[in-house]
């Protein structure tokens, strides 16, 4: 395949035979362990010398699974227009920037108006706050 304009690069074409320029060892160099077929290594791997995370003191408890929510406390809530407060409103808002794994509302500040808010989870402070208000916390 030619380049249409002297300036557009050609594709690599590796393995290709000598003609191609890249033929024979395929631009992966002579023997070793890059230049064998499967020689993907995992993260981490320091050709067999004690990687970092192992190396470094571990302490506590480290749950690697954990779930990070994104959380809004009802004062925020309490700015917003309208009756009813979504994950989708909160994001259009800007109130919050992402949708982590989920919407947690929290109990600080006050609510005088009843809302109805839906959310991943909600703290008990933050659920008294708005049934008092006589709003709705609906769990999604």
């Amino acid at each position: 395949m030619r380049a249409k304009f002297p300036y557009e690069k050609r594709k690599k074409r590796i393995g290709c035979g000598p003609g191609s320029g890249h033929g024979k060892t395929a631009t992966r160099g002579n023997k070793g362990q890059r230049s064998r077929t499967g020689s993907g290594r995992r993260p981490g791997f320091e050709g067999g010398q004690n990687p970092l995370y192992r190396r470094i003191p571990k302490r506590g408890f480290n749950h690697f699974p954990k779930k990070e929510f994104s959380i809004v406390n009802l004062d925020r809530l309490a700015k917003l227009g309208g009756q009813e407060v979504t994950p989708e409103k909160l994001l259009e808002g800007k109130v919050i920037r992402e949708l982590k794994r989920g919407l947690k509302i929290l109990g600080g500040g006050k609510l005088e108006k009843p809302l109805k808010v839906s959310a991943h989870r909600f703290s008990k402070q933050a659920k008294e706050k708005i049934e008092a208000a006589g709003g709705q916390a609906v769990v999604i």
